[in-house]
């Protein structure tokens, strides 16, 4: 049986969040094709992260090598590539971060293989898996399918599964898995680690986001919109207007050229619903929607919405959540 290798995404000895979203869509595909998921992790002196990885109850293959310390395209693709050739795993599922983004057609050139990017979900055609991605800046979702022989490369988009849905209670394996790379060039030297954009909050980690639109109208009004966020004990984040006109900082914008994001609740505010915003919040689990026009494609998501204006019924909503 042909394993599903999903490759792990490190920094400094801690997963982020998601791969393990890769690893669920993983364990979902393994469950329809009748296949095992493994988690691939690279790097150098990365024990400890395999064994608390492990403890989820996933298998895991260790590739652990001083040219794997800091990340490098030609490292990781040479790395990943060994394991391939030796493992033949049928799929081979990614996070679509802008590592994978880096390395993963580098990758997919090296194997002489098709990658599908940035899938938004998969279905079943059959025995065969279809994948999702949007076209034409996510105003249509096209179905991409495989020919010929595997591994197919798959990326998933950020939120693109749930981390809570991670299925655990199996006994995890640490494997290790040995790789040359002596005759491996490293073309790029890491001098030094650093983000171009200091980020207040990671929104993909918020359980609840109030997010605002250009429906608030002026900064002043912003103050509502904190009252709210106070009230449900929720982040703030914003379409893109009201960051581009400085009213909140770039990194609490959410959209196809913000962040992504999948809270249990998201609370949109004044926001009509561009196609470029609702593909970074669509995943959320409960969608409530506030704007004045009837028509806002923002309802066409949401779970709740209330068609009036936003002054009128955000200071009575405010009031009954405190008192609950």
């Amino acid at each position: 049986m042909s394993n599903i290798l999903v490759v792990a995404e490190q920094r400094d000895g801690t997963l982020n969040r998601s791969t393990w979203e890769a690893v669920v869509g993983g364990q979902k595909l393994a469950k329809e094709l009748d296949k095992e998921v493994t988690v691939l992790l690279l790097g150098k002196d990365i024990k400890d992260l395999a064994d608390e990885t492990a403890g989820k109850g996933v298998t895991v293959m260790v590739v652990d090598h001083e040219k794997l310390a800091d990340y490098t395209p030609d490292g990781y693709s040479a790395a990943i590539k060994q394991v391939v050739e030796k493992e033949s795993p049928a799929y081979i599922l990614f996070s679509h971060t802008y590592m994978v983004r880096d390395y993963a057609p580098k990758l997919a050139a090296s194997l002489g293989k098709a990658l599908i990017s940035d899938c938004i979900r998969y279905k079943m055609a059959g025995d065969k898996p279809v994948f999702v991605r949007q076209v034409f800046q996510g105003k249509i979702d096209a179905d991409f399918t495989f020919d010929g022989d595997g591994p197919y490369l798959v990326s998933f988009q950020v939120a693109a599964f749930n981390a809570d849905d991670l299925a655990t209670g199996g006994s995890g394996v640490v494997q290790n898995a040995e790789v040359n790379m002596d005759g491996v060039e490293i073309r790029t030297k890491v001098l030094e680690i650093f983000e171009g954009v200091k980020q207040e909050v990671d929104l993909s980690k918020a359980e609840r986001i109030v997010s605002v639109g250009r429906g608030i109208k002026k900064p002043e009004n912003m103050d509502l919109i904190k009252q709210l966020a106070e009230a449900l004990d929720a982040e703030i984040a914003a379409s893109r207007p009201v960051c581009d006109d400085g009213w909140l900082p770039l990194d609490r914008q959410v959209g196809s050229s913000g962040q992504t994001v999948a809270p249990k609740l998201y609370f949109a505010v004044g926001i009509s619903g561009a196609i470029q915003h609702i593909v970074g919040m669509k995943n959320s689990g409960t969608i409530v929607a506030i704007n004045k026009d009837p028509h806002a494609p923002i309802f066409d998501i949401a779970d709740y919405g209330v068609v009036g204006d936003l002054f009128e019924v955000l200071p009575e909503f405010i009031k009954s959540v405190k008192k609950l």
